[in-house]
């Protein structure tokens, strides 16, 4: 019982990691339309997300590996059951991963407007289908005794699970806003400023009506009333959130985006803690569900992974903490030449 609930938390923890690390990437592609006023702009605004984005997306791999290894039944019938969703979300990452590599090959408007596009969908539909995945995961899926899904992608686009997605972009925006503010000087930085003020109150709003639309449609609040302890949670995410807004008043960008940070990890893990011991819960039949413990691997399994996992996760980390002391300074125009790729 000990191995499963330990991976369970692992799991969930991964997860909030790579909301938190690629969240300003997917923020930062989504806002290029609205926040460059020209290429130079856009060139400033790769680079910021230019170093970081492709070890920030190892919190993915590594999630959906854990998954894979240590509930296995899970893992199955989530990608057999949610194929097209999940594929969607797979090729929209590898279009933003192209897009950041195509747009600088060729020295022509058409094409960097291309790709620019590709920037743009490969990060807004994630943000979004990400929130729809999770809130679905929160309220439960159509799943029966034989673990097949019944239904379709159009049953994820549920209201519960639109607010979710709606949520996640907002999130993602005042994020990456925040990061670019953090990164930029000058007038893109402050439009990126200006950006995170404005678009906090959105944020705001939209966290109090999944709140109650989670308190309506989920079961999420019954480990929290069984647990009062745990409460800590969804107190420090609005906490966070709070003090977001206090951080950004004061123009204090680099506090403001580790406030949004824990946002958006209390959050997630909200959610997560809140839908233990269920990975996949049945909205059909609560004995459909799948959990930590009925889908999980052999105990052996567990050990070696959980082995494999304390050697490697530590050098994933101070992997990426070089890599953000290596690039901490600001970025100016002066920094990119425009027949750079990135």
């Amino acid at each position: 019982m000990m191995l499963p609930t330990i991976w369970f938390v692992l799991w969930g923890v991964l997860w909030a990691v790579y909301f938190m690390l690629d969240g300003f990437d997917l923020g930062l592609g989504t806002l290029m339309p609205f926040l460059a006023k020209d290429d130079t702009d856009r060139r400033v605004i790769y680079r910021t997300m230019g170093p970081f984005w492709d070890g920030n997306e190892v919190w993915l791999i590594t999630a959906g590996g854990v998954t894979f290894a240590a509930f296995p039944t899970t893992y199955a019938v989530m990608f057999s059951g949610l194929y097209s969703a999940l594929m969607l979300i797979l090729f929209a990452l590898i279009l933003r991963g192209v897009s950041m590599v195509f747009r600088g090959e060729v020295d022509d408007p058409r094409w960097r407007r291309l790709w620019d596009t590709g920037l743009f969908l490969g990060s807004f539909l994630p943000a979004l289908l990400f929130g729809v995945a999770f809130a679905n995961l929160f309220k439960g899926i159509p799943i029966d005794a034989e673990g097949i899904f019944q239904g379709n992608l159009l049953t994820l686009l549920n209201p519960y699970g639109l607010a979710g997605g709606i949520l996640f972009v907002l999130l993602f925006l005042v994020h990456g806003s925040l990061w670019l503010a953090v990164k930029t000087h000058g007038d893109l930085h402050r439009r990126a400023a200006h950006l995170a003020a404005t678009t906090w109150p959105a944020l705001l709003g939209m966290a109090v009506i999944f709140l109650v639309a989670t308190k309506r449609w989920t079961t999420l609040f019954d480990n929290y009333a069984a647990q009062p302890v745990l409460l800590i949670i969804p107190v420090v995410a609005v906490a966070a959130l709070i003090a977001m807004r206090a951080f950004i008043k004061r123009a204090q960008w680099w506090k403001a985006w580790f406030a949004s940070s824990a946002t958006i990890v209390g959050i997630t893990l909200f959610g997560v803690v809140g839908l233990f011991p269920d990975l996949l819960k049945s909205s059909l039949n609560p004995a459909y569900s799948l959990t930590a413990f009925n889908s999980a691997s052999s105990p052996l399994t567990l050990k070696i992974m959980l082995g494999v996992a304390l050697t490697f996760v530590p050098l994933v980390i101070a992997y990426q903490v070089w890599v953000h002391f290596l690039f901490k300074g600001k970025v100016s125009p002066e920094d990119v030449a425009p027949e750079e790729d990135y």
